[in-house]
């Protein structure tokens, strides 16, 4: 016995080698066992099998670790060798630690706790449901290209008379004997013999001895009275027998008798196929080419439907998992591409709009507009207005920012804006309007009006009534109105998610002071 190293770090392999040279005979067996001593076995290694003349060496590894530091001994090992016990000798190792240099080692923070990501990255899955696809069908390609190579590689020889001379042929020019491989071709030369008489006479030839095989020749030569001479018979045994001697025997016949044999196999094979009868074979008839066309085409469709299930159990797999992890709702919303989900899960934009300046994070940019909802004030009294939107009452979510500087620093009352700003609402086609106000204050803490509530449009050219959610804010300042009217279907997850987002993100400038609170 013997290891590739007597001392190794902790946890490390250390290689035990262990090696015997015995008779061809011998039956050996090798210790197992889950620990050799205090040394955990880790892997079991196969035995190699090494030919040294009339004798074996047969080695056998082992993996051993041990994760506390030491010094330790490899004991003696049993090794079974024709039930008779033998030792290897002990070999002592040590274990050492892992040495630390905190002077040299550079160190570092200890990082933060990172969170969640607010929405799921599925171009993984996806990337893995195309490839299972790509993968069975490029299976099914593979195996279909195979199968077709197969059937150009075989060939169909129309009579085993046919065979046997092409075979022959085959044999010699491969020249085995020539190469010194005679074993290999014996082998051959007396399975083209036994396969023909199988084939054409309907004897078991391939799973018969010499002897066997000779006498079922006669009796069906007897039987059917086939002209067999007992020199042919003769011939034929001399071929096998002499196969016999050089396939278990060791024989190495000379040149000239390999040259005799193989004259004798094919005088044999011409003999026989003189000496039965020649039949009178039918030609395949027109309902069986047809059959056989039929068969093909089956045979194609069936592949087809193979490989089309195969892609939909890809699919249905992937897509269970997919259910399972994440449920239902948010599957079917990502594959129906759910404008909601998109909005939500999509990257934000945080900008300043206005002025008053309202800065806000929303889903997309919003545009501005020719048009305001604010008309509290008369236009000549009005300095400043500026209106900016996203989406409309018909998508997932709208939103709408308005702001206004008056020359008149008396401040509107904000019931009274709240009020004609649900009657401009109702004038663009909101019906049901039912709501509800309160007090609002900005992170920054500016306070103003909330109003809350749902109303009802009906889409004109479907003739369907659909309820919306709306959320009104408006901050009122010395000269300067501040507004924004946030909208979704009732009931919808994703616009009430995107509305929390937005709210949390509103920031107002003060007229009076540019840098705001």
């Amino acid at each position: 016995m013997s290891v590739d190293s007597t001392a190794k770090k902790i946890g490390a392999e250390f290689r035990v080698t262990v090696r015997t040279t015995v008779d061809t005979a011998d039956i050996v067996k090798f210790p197992v066992a889950p620990r050799f001593g205090n040394l955990e076995v880790i892997r079991n290694y196969k035995v190699d099998t090494i030919e040294n003349g009339a004798k074996f060496e047969l080695i056998k590894r082992y993996g051993l670790t041990q994760f506390d530091q030491g010094k330790y001994v490899i004991p003696k090992l049993p090794v079974k060798i024709n039930g008779e016990v033998y030792f290897t000798d002990a070999i002592p190792i040590e274990v050492a630690v892992v040495k630390v240099d905190t002077l040299k080692q550079k160190m570092f923070d200890i990082k933060t706790v990172v969170g969640p990501e607010g929405s799921t990255d599925w171009s993984l899955l996806w990337l893995l449901l195309v490839v299972v696809i790509l993968l069975a069908i490029a299976i099914w390609y593979a195996k279909q290209k195979k199968a077709a190579a197969s059937l150009e590689k075989v060939v169909v020889y129309k009579t085993p008379i046919d065979k046997a001379t092409n075979l022959l042929k085959s044999l010699e020019s491969k020249q085995l004997w020539q190469k010194g491989e005679v074993k290999a071709y014996y082998s051959e030369l007396t399975d083209i013999a036994r396969t023909y008489i199988e084939e054409e006479i309907k004897i078991p030839a391939l799973e018969s001895t010499t002897a066997e095989l000779i006498v079922a020749l006669k009796n069906v030569a007897k039987q059917k009275k086939y002209k067999l001479s007992a020199d042919t018979l003769e011939d034929l045994k001399q071929v096998l027998m002499q196969a016999d001697l050089v396939k278990f025997a060791k024989s190495k016949p000379l040149e000239f008798e390999i040259e005799a044999d193989k004259q004798r196999i094919e005088k044999t094979i011409v003999t026989l196929h003189q000496a039965i009868p020649e039949e009178i074979l039918e030609e395949e008839s027109p309902v069986e080419e047809l059959q056989e066309s039929r068969a093909a085409k089956k045979r194609r469709k069936r592949q087809v439907r193979m490989l089309v299930a195969a892609s939909i159990g890809a699919i249905a797999l992937c897509l269970g998992t997919w259910i399972a992890i994440s449920g239902y709702t948010e599957v079917k919303d990502t594959l129906l591409f759910n404008r909601g989900k998109i909005l939500l899960e999509g990257e934000w934009i945080k900008s300043e709009y206005g002025y008053p300046g309202i800065t806000i994070e929303t889903p997309t940019v919003l545009k501005r507009e020719k048009k305001t909802l604010l008309n509290a004030a008369q236009p000549a009294q009005i300095a400043n207005m500026q209106s900016f939107s996203s989406g409309d009452f018909s998508d997932a979510f709208s939103i709408s920012i308005s702001t206004l500087t008056s020359k008149d620093t008396t401040q509107i009352p904000l019931d009274k804006i709240l009020e004609e700003t649900l009657q401009r609402l109702e004038r663009n086609n909101a019906r049901n309007i039912i709501g509800d106000q309160g007090e609002f204050t900005t992170p920054n803490g500016i306070s103003g009006l909330r109003g809350i509530g749902t109303f009802s449009q009906i889409n004109t050219l479907t003739n369907k009534s659909t309820k919306y959610y709306y959320e009104l804010f408006i901050f009122n300042q010395e000269g300067g109105i501040q507004k924004i009217l946030l909208a979704h279907p009732e009931g919808d997850s994703y616009g009430k998610k995107i509305a929390e987002r937005v709210i949390n993100s509103i920031e107002l400038r003060q007229l009076n002071n540019n840098a705001g609170n």
